[in-house]
């Protein structure tokens, strides 16, 4: 299909998975920030592939640069690695993103929270 009239194809994200674990289900939610709000020290059980849809994120897995994320960025959280920043890079504007947790077999849990502000899911 592509090069056909009226579509386009944009590239917005190529994310190496480690290939240990299959794939058994695609959980997708839509989660919202309110201005200023983190969401604190976590990590997942799984891949996370997401996308924002309106705001700034400011985006930092354990050991990598932040980055400042907008509408129509995609991203990838690896599965168990620490995210130091996932926060509302705006104090006046709410931001939302969709997020694609690739759930491996047996696997229910989304999110667990690691700093003193989170609990686990």
């Amino acid at each position: 299909m592509d090069g056909s009239p009226g579509l386009t194809r944009q590239q917005l994200l190529d994310a190496a998975l480690d290939g240990s674990r299959a794939i058994a289900r695609v959980h997708v939610s839509r989660v919202e920030l309110a201005p200023g709000r983190p969401t604190g020290l976590h990590r997942h059980p799984c891949d996370v592939i997401g996308y924002v849809v309106t705001g700034r994120i400011w985006f930092q897995p354990a050991g990598r640069s932040e980055t400042l994320l907008t509408a129509g960025d995609a991203f990838h959280e690896p599965a168990l690695a620490t995210i130091t920043r996932f926060d509302n890079a705006s104090d006046t504007e709410p931001a939302a993103f969709v997020a694609c947790y690739l759930l491996p077999e047996g696997e229910d849990g989304l999110i667990e929270m690691l700093g003193p502000t989170g609990s686990t899911s």
